[in-house]
């Protein structure tokens, strides 16, 4: 009894011993083949057979508990992970940073050697690799695989995930040598890939990888297509990011361009309104110039359409000679003309003023290379302002030449007293009791408009009259030398208009009906002008010498004398010389320096002396035909004039 007894508490102890120990190792998570020492120490230790069939369940059910444990705590691993990549993602900041942290962490809970991630490629009609974590190979960090070719190509085409234990043999997918090559450089066997949706659309896939044979569980496809989720939540949200970052960032430009835009349009206005009250208030060209110049920060010419300066304000000085005619190059201004924009040229913004087609002018801005956009519709805008100006200009000048030009043909026709054309001309700054020249135009070519407003300009600019009379544009001006300033109107006028102008010109003459008389002269002048083929030229009648003595009412013989012979004369006179007399023995004798020495009982190198003089005071011309003809015809009329004592 005894001895039973001892045996039974022997076998009790032996089997607490060994459920002590299944518990020990438990607790310390020892491997599973240390869970079958306990049953071994029992059967060393002479337990019955009942006793180790318990102690085989016991263990049996350590081991069961110890697998729970285990897939607890993977799942705790697991979550853990989920939960650092969602985390990652609230913290989104660097798109690829995150998706290499999905691809590291994919690698270390599946305990593969290699993980990583590809991007489908809409364009290209494949997917190719964006992030891998443990590859070695170059080759299989930059394969391309085409939808439907190899396992990646399979998932990204059929959105469905597909796992091998060794891909190398495994027929269900579509071989090709560069996949074939980078999986074999690589030295893979067993891949998992799931797909990375956006809704619908697949965008990539996500794969764990092993360089030995092995066969994936279906809670390890589980977990990579949970983190291939969180990668295409990532790809969205980084997505997403970037397009409200762009939105943003237009956001702002538009933002900044419409405060430009408002500003511009301010300045505008603001100008328009400066320069538009300046014009109305009666502000002139230089005032206007000023203005835009102010505003622009440059220099500012302004032209009118036949190129004369109107303002300079900071832009230079004139040409060397003083010409004020300096207008910008007309290439510049047809461009302008053509595009309605403003247009650079050598520094210098050039914008033709336009009233309608219709050519008014330009308008120069220098000292700003760099003008913006902005600027330069506040230029053009300036422009239209100028092209006001003008216009207003432009019908105050055609209604005073029109009131001009009614008074001039009055007065040279004597439509009224003479006391009455005095006051009228009064009233115009035009004071008819000073000496006053006529002056009457004619060209072949020029335009009769182009020659009215230049006509009218030079009567302006010399307070007199101009208009259109008997066909003819006709000036009245005061003039103390009648004869130069018929050549200066006549290259002036050509000048203006681009075309030969003639002018014959009459005077100076005071009053009224001496004016009229004085036209009649103008025209005999300009007649005789044409006649002579002298186109272009300017002259009055006792310019045209014995023609003009023929021509002229009031014929003064002693001034085409003087005229004609004055230096030789004057030079008698002053010395007590005998150089009239040889000229008459001169001619007398048909120009023979041998018979002029016999008439004047001289010796010949006498007569080559004074022939030599007289040249030095006539001009070297004086012994041509049409000079000789004028000389011996004012030497016939010296000696009636100094016989008879006729003036």
């Amino acid at each position: 009894m005894s001895s039973s007894s001892d045996a039974a508490h022997r076998e009790r102890a032996c089997s607490v011993t060994a459920l002590r120990e299944l518990l020990d190792l438990l607790a310390g998570d020892a491997p599973a083949e240390q869970f079958a020492r306990p049953a071994a120490a029992a059967r060393a230790a002479g337990a019955s057979g009942a006793e180790l069939t318990a102690i085989d369940e016991a263990t049996q059910t350590a081991l069961r508990v110890r697998r729970t444990l285990n897939q607890h705590q993977r799942r705790e691993a697991e979550l853990t992970a989920l939960f650092d990549t969602a985390g990652d993602l609230a913290a989104l900041r660097d798109l690829d940073a995150v998706l290499r942290a999905i691809v590291h962490r994919a690698k270390l809970l599946l305990r593969t050697d290699v993980a990583y991630l590809s991007l489908n490629d809409p364009a290209g009609g494949d997917t190719y690799m964006r992030v891998t974590d443990g590859s070695v190979s170059a080759a299989f960090q930059n394969l391309r695989l085409g939808m439907g070719e190899g396992l990646g190509g399979l998932v990204a085409q059929t959105a469905r995930p597909y796992a091998t234990g060794d891909y190398e043999v495994d027929p269900r997918f579509q071989h090709t040598t560069p996949i074939d090559s980078a999986v074999l450089e690589e030295g893979l066997h067993a891949i998992l890939g799931v797909p990375l949706r956006q809704g619908t659309h697949v965008i990539g896939v996500l794969y764990a990888a092993d360089r030995t044979a092995r066969t994936f569980t279906p809670d390890e496809g589980a977990l990579l297509s949970s983190l291939a989720d969180h990668a295409a939540i990532a790809i969205d949200s980084a997505r997403r990011m970037e397009e409200t970052r762009a939105a943003l960032v237009d956001l702002n430009a538009a933002s900044q361009t419409i405060r430009a835009h408002s500003e511009a349009l301010r300045r505008a206005e603001d100008a328009h309104d400066r320069l538009t009250d300046l014009v109305l208030r009666g502000g002139d060209f230089t005032e206007v110039a000023t203005a835009i110049g102010a505003l622009l920060r440059g220099g500012t010419l302004i032209h009118d359409a036949d190129g004369t300066e109107l303002a300079r304000v900071d832009a230079g000085p004139r040409t060397a000679n003083g010409d004020p005619r300096t207008p910008p190059p007309a290439k510049a201004v047809a461009a302008s003309r053509a595009s309605g924009r403003a247009v650079p040229l050598d520094g210098t913004w050039v914008c033709a003023v336009l009233a309608g087609a219709e050519l008014l002018g330009s308008i120069a801005l220098t000292g700003r290379p760099d003008l913006g956009e902005a600027d330069r519709r506040l230029f053009e805008r300036a422009g239209v302002v100028t092209a006001l100006l003008l216009l207003l200009r432009r019908s105050a000048a055609e209604a005073e030449d029109r009131v001009r030009g009614e008074l001039l043909g009055d007065l040279l026709s004597l439509s009224g007293s003479p006391g009455r054309l005095t006051a009228r001309a009064r009233r115009l700054d035009v004071d008819l009791a000073l000496p006053h020249s006529v002056f009457v135009t004619h060209s072949e070519a020029a335009s009769r408009r182009l020659l009215l407003s230049s006509a009218a300009r030079a009567a302006r600019a010399h307070h007199g009259l101009s208009g259109l009379h008997h066909d003819h544009v006709v000036l009245v001006t005061p003039a103390d030398d009648t004869g130069a300033r018929a050549r200066a109107l006549a290259t002036e006028l050509t000048q203006a208009t681009g075309a030969p102008v003639t002018v014959g010109a009459a005077g100076p003459a005071t009053g009224p009906e001496a004016l009229s008389q004085a036209h009649a002269e103008a025209l005999r002048c300009l007649s005789a002008l044409r006649a002579l083929g002298h186109t272009g030229q300017g002259a009055d009648l006792p310019d045209l010498g014995f023609l003009g003595v023929l021509l002229g009412d009031d014929t003064n013989l002693d001034s085409y004398v003087r005229r004609t012979l004055g230096p030789v004369l004057d030079y008698d006179t002053k010395r007590g010389t005998e150089l009239i007399h040889t000229l008459r023995a001169y001619f007398a004798c048909g120009m023979s320096q041998s018979k002029a020495k016999d008439s004047l009982h001289v010796h010949v190198n006498t007569v080559v002396q004074r022939l030599d003089r007289i040249g030095h005071l006539l001009g070297p011309d004086w012994q041509s035909p049409e000079r000789s003809l004028e000389i011996q015809l004012a030497l016939r009329l010296h000696a009636y004039t100094w016989t008879t004592g006729t003036p």
